[in-house]
């Protein structure tokens, strides 16, 4: 991902800028996919467990547990939903982050402006709107296929393409959008907070050793981007528990406890009030700052690469 400095001009936009968006973003997609999808298991199965009758006692004892029933690769449920979407979701994040700025960097008579500190927060904001419509879908069935709880619980689905098959015949093309106003109300703040702070902390290091983005050592770029992604789970983790209930929920519609983003708050906080809203926050914190710093490192060398192949 390309990132340019507070008092650098916005980078040309260009369909080959675009492609070059897309294709760092696929390979940081995946890198964090693998990386993170341990971590993403253990929160989805933490935050759907029944607190009444809880079959976890927390993050440890979850993945022992996973481990014992289904081996090491219970903590890879629902990984090729992540993996096959990564190309449309990584494209319309890092593409539409990438857009965005550009945008927001162009004056109305075509004229290119500098890029103000707000404007980052201002394309990241616009990224999670755009994102909420790729990422949506591709959570949807990974926490599907994800919140399985014990060995004597039986899935509803064979697997990935049963739970693909099976939504769709039930819901149609709404289907895959299931908790998709939550992905949203989640998506645009943290998106904002997330790539925003990551710009803005690349950018103070530049200015501060005098050197451009793309001579930024790869140990400072991992940890601004750990530290973008921890902030974006600190602010917005509340709203995730409420997708994530609203996403492993059933594909029935009569059936469904969660109708609305609203009426899933309410049950939650009955549920256990302010706590009930943090079920699955540690394996999520400490998978934030290694997942995420992975991921836009890897988005960031891709497209120093990228660059200097033109």
């Amino acid at each position: 991902m390309p990132v340019a400095a507070a008092s650098a001009p916005p980078p040309a936009g260009g369909w080959m800028k675009v492609v070059k968006d897309v294709i760092a973003g696929t390979c940081g997609g995946i890198s964090v996919t693998l990386v993170g999808h341990p971590f993403d298991t253990l929160k989805i199965r933490l935050q759907s467990q029944p607190m009444d009758k809880p079959i976890y006692s927390g993050v440890v004892d979850c993945a022992k547990k996973t481990i014992q029933w289904e081996g090491l690769g219970g903590l890879y449920k629902g990984v090729a939903s992540p993996l096959v979407g990564q190309m449309f979701f990584r494209a319309s994040l890092f593409g539409a982050f990438g857009q965005s700025k550009r945008w927001l960097g162009t004056n109305a008579d075509g004229t290119s402006r500098t890029l103000q500190p707000i404007d980052f927060y201002k394309a990241g904001a616009m990224t999670g709107f755009v994102a909420a419509f790729t990422e949506g879908p591709i959570d949807f069935y990974k926490s599907q296929v994800q919140s399985k709880m014990n060995p004597e619980y039986k899935a509803p689905y064979t697997g990935m393409a049963d739970c693909v098959k099976q939504t769709i015949s039930a819901n149609g093309i709404k289907g895959p959008f299931q908790g998709l106003g939550a992905t949203l109300l989640r998506n645009i703040p943290a998106n904002a907070v997330y790539l925003g702070n990551f710009e803005m902390m690349k950018s103070a290091y530049a200015k501060a050793y005098d050197c451009t983005p793309a001579e930024i050592p790869g140990g400072i770029v991992m940890g601004a981007a750990g530290l973008g992604g921890l902030t974006y789970w600190m602010v917005i983790f509340p709203v995730d528990q409420i997708k994530s209930a609203m996403q492993t929920d059933s594909i029935i519609k009569p059936d469904r406890r969660f109708s609305s983003v609203s009426a899933t708050a309410k049950i939650l906080w009955s549920e256990g009030g302010v706590k009930r809203f943090y079920k699955g926050f540690t394996p999520c914190i400490i998978r934030a700052m290694p997942a995420n710093g992975v991921m836009l490192l890897t988005v960031d060398k891709v497209t120093t690469y990228l660059n200097t192949l033109s």
